[in-house]
């Protein structure tokens, strides 16, 4: 099928699912440190003051040889993420979605380097965060995290296939990321931590850069909500509304997230939104805060694994919120959270349930772990 794709609720036909296979560490150096700050202080009470500051120590590296460092994660959590994974592509074939899969990072060649520094990859897993469809168009955007910037390059072949079948390819200016392209009134956040994270010059710094996930925005047909917290972020909305002016209206939203939108809000079809607390309708846009809402119960402990000390977790609690439609009644849930089935069955939708147990080691659920391609819904206006 041609790429089409211009909303998050219409019938699916096809997805791309991440790969877990060479799973093994995350790599954590500034860009790591930036991006999950605030899931680690605010979300997660055992990481702070005690847990957090060693967390944040960093090393002294000359000024551009800037590298990464690792945290290792237990074999038995990247076993069960991969059986998790598989289960999620299957049980979407089951639904007659055809699933395509990334090519997958091989033991042995995940470090890498770039003129300014070196990291550790990881794995396409989160295929959601980097590329953005729009219609027929694919958009990889500027990665915030170093060890993700090659990650797209494991998308080739299937973009290369809607590529062939006439879709339109762009890719957003690829930073530097050098630490002065970050946007550091983040780090400035951490002077109350024991441990200030080093910041280091490089001759390669060209200032803030384009820093931006595609997992910033929720796609509503014509309009596009796109949440800005950073500096980086405001400078890749203005590349946006230039690159897609005419064709799209986008929306600024300040600061509902420190990035991500979707564990935030998602909307489920025309007229239904699914929100982690309705004190966050007065981010939306007006004509969105007219829609029914869907208040996601709060979670409980007892829904998600208990993990060591030393086991370091990146998501919020209400990382379930991050849910995936197959059609305007269907959505695909993590049978680890029944109260949030229940709730959506109330308002009628239809559930199926699937397994996913280590969403919040892995930095992401349902809607961060695929990239829907081909949806059936057309450039609608849903606003008005």
């Amino acid at each position: 099928m041609k790429l089409h794709s211009f909303d998050e609720w219409s019938p699916l036909r096809e997805i791309v699912v991440g790969s877990a296979s060479g799973y093994r560490q995350q790599a954590r150096d500034l860009s790591f440190d930036l991006f999950f700050y605030d899931n680690l202080i605010h979300d997660n009470p055992k990481t702070h003051p005690i847990y957090y500051p060693r967390f944040m120590t960093h090393g002294q590296p000359t000024p551009g040889s800037l590298t990464s460092k690792t945290l290792d994660i237990k074999q038995r959590y990247v076993d069960e993420l991969h059986e998790d994974v598989e289960g999620i592509a299957a049980t979407l074939e089951s639904l007659g979605v055809r699933v395509h899969r990334p090519m997958n990072l091989h033991e042995g060649a995940a470090h890498f380097a770039t003129p300014a520094w070196s990291a550790t990859a990881l794995p396409p897993l989160n295929v959601r965060d980097n590329t953005l469809i729009l219609g027929d168009e694919i958009i990889e955007t500027p990665p915030m995290m170093r060890s993700r910037y090659f990650e797209t390059q494991f998308l080739k072949p299937v973009f290369m296939e809607y590529f062939t079948h006439g879709a339109r390819w762009t890719v957003m200016p690829r930073p530097w990321m050098t630490d002065r392209s970050f946007d550091l009134a983040q780090a400035e956040q951490i002077v109350t931590m024991e441990t200030v994270p080093t910041i280091n010059d490089s001759p390669y710094d060209v200032g803030i850069e384009m820093l931006f996930d595609a997992a910033q925005c929720l796609r509503f047909g014509r309009d596009i909500l796109v949440n800005i917290a950073t500096a980086n972020h405001l400078l890749a909305c203005e590349w946006l509304e230039r690159h897609l002016e005419g064709r799209y209206i986008i929306h600024r939203i300040d600061r509902l997230a420190d990035s991500h939108i979707d564990s935030m809000v998602l909307p489920l079809r025309p007229g239904t939104l699914l929100i982690r607390s309705r004190r966050f309708l007065d981010y939306l846009p007006k004509a969105l805060q007219k829609w029914d809402v869907i208040e996601a119960p709060e979670p409980k402990t007892q829904n998600f694994p208990q993990y060591d000390d030393d086991d370091v977790i990146l998501t919020s609690p209400f990382i379930d919120l991050n849910v995936l439609s197959i059609d305007e009644r269907t959505i695909m849930v993590n049978d680890s959270c029944p109260e949030l089935s229940r709730a959506l069955e109330q308002h009628g939708f239809d559930v199926v349930p699937v397994r996913h147990r280590h969403r919040r080691l892995f930095g992401g659920g349902l809607h961060c772990f695929t990239l829907d391609t081909v949806r059936d819904g057309k450039l609608e206006n849903y606003f008005s």
